[in-house]
């Protein structure tokens, strides 16, 4: 019987407006003391203004990440709705003017604004992060080489932006193309082991590519603070469900990629060219999509990709069970993606304007973001 990995999830949200869904350029500073007061060490300010984070504690099970994030969720909401401001964690908002944002203040964030120009200007975008923790022992670029081909999969499951400056992009992850722009956010680069990691950041730092405690932001990428694997490829899930399903799947993967069996798997660079493709697939189509599986690699619907994973994987805890269960919903009844361009389409039948489409998507994903609270029994203002 393996050993449980702890783990711990991040998310990203934009401040919105509730009388009219915008997102504001110069939020009051108030709101974010506000939301530090109520959350304390959990909270953060994100990289613009109008952008903030909620980074859990360890947890050991799915029932601890979800009582915290509904907990994190209304009080977040709560203290931000009497601002007249709302949480919006899709991740993009589908008409929000970037070139006005503002950066946060901190010296951080505006070295990233200095460096990167509009690149990170246009980054208005939320993502999900999951970390999970590992033995201190593991290799965890040989673990990333076991895992980087189902990094398309999980993004299928959490695509929310499909939006951008009002119009579809005709992606269903618009925010990964974006992430493209910037250096080191792709997928991890093909290296065998972690003494060829090590090299590689050396050869990084020693020609100015990468800042002494410069950091990459890889798809998935090692923890350089804890010893963890991080995911970085999920969009911001508006149900909670939703990222607590992909949370629970990449723990579940990550957990049997550690077994013995796994120990001398030999790094083979052509499943890195398959994931490459898989990923195009998934920010361009989503749940719609044909993709490689691993079944000598022949075409695969993403229910059947999903099938694949959990064929190769012992489904042994009711966390696993439950994550794939929800995970199976999401494929047959859409993600946030589907919903939003759904949304738009319904609008546009119904003969309402452009602006009032737009703002039709934004109301529908603020309700679902406050759904699960409703049902939990948490009172929103």
């Amino acid at each position: 019987m393996h050993r449980p990995c702890t783990f711990g999830i991040e998310e990203e949200y934009l401040l919105v407006e509730l009388a009219t869904g915008k997102v504001p350029t110069m939020p009051a500073p108030s709101l974010a003391r506000h939301c530090r007061e109520v959350l304390g060490p959990y909270f953060a300010q994100e990289m613009f203004r109008s952008q903030v984070e909620v980074a859990s504690p360890v947890f050991a099970n799915l029932f601890e990440a979800r009582e915290f994030f509904l907990h994190a969720r209304q009080r977040l909401s709560e203290v931000l709705s009497m601002q007249g401001v709302g949480l919006y964690s899709a991740a993009s908002h589908p008409n929000a003017p970037w070139l006005r944002q503002k950066p946060a203040p901190s010296v951080h964030y505006r070295q990233l604004f200095d460096d990167y120009q509009h690149v990170a200007r246009r980054s208005l975008l939320n993502g999900l992060h999951v970390h999970v923790g590992v033995p201190l022992d593991c290799d965890r670029m040989q673990l990333i080489n076991r895992l980087v081909g189902w990094l398309p999969l999980l993004l299928v499951l959490s695509t929310s932006s499909p939006l951008w400056l009002g119009q579809a992009t005709g992606y269903m992850s618009y925010r990964r193309v974006i992430c493209g722009e910037w250096p080191h956010m792709g997928l991890p680069e093909p290296l065998p082991d972690w003494s060829a990691f090590e090299r590689y950041r050396a050869l990084l730092q020693r020609t100015g590519s990468l800042a002494a405690d410069g950091d990459f932001w890889w798809a998935i990428r090692p923890s350089r603070r804890f010893p963890t694997v991080e995911l970085r490829i999920c969009d911001g899930c508006p149900c909670l469900e939703d990222a607590l399903s992909i949370a629970g799947l990449f723990r579940h993967l990550v957990e049997h990629s550690l077994q013995p069996r796994h120990e001398r798997t030999p790094f083979n660079r052509a499943l890195r060219w398959v994931a490459q493709e898989n990923y195009w697939r998934a920010m361009r189509y989503g749940r719609q999509g044909q993709f490689i599986g691993t079944h000598e690699q022949q075409p695969v619907t993403a229910e059947g990709w999903l099938a694949q994973l959990q064929g190769q994987l012992p489904v042994d805890t009711a966390d696993a069970e439950r994550s794939f269960q929800h995970a199976r919903r999401i494929l047959r009844e859409g993600t946030s993606a589907d919903r939003q361009l759904h949304c738009m389409a319904q609008a546009h039948a119904d003969g309402k304007s452009a602006a009032q489409a737009l703002q039709a998507v934004v109301e529908q994903v603020m309700a679902q973001g406050s759904a699960a609270l409703s049902v939990a029994g948490v009172a929103i203002r």
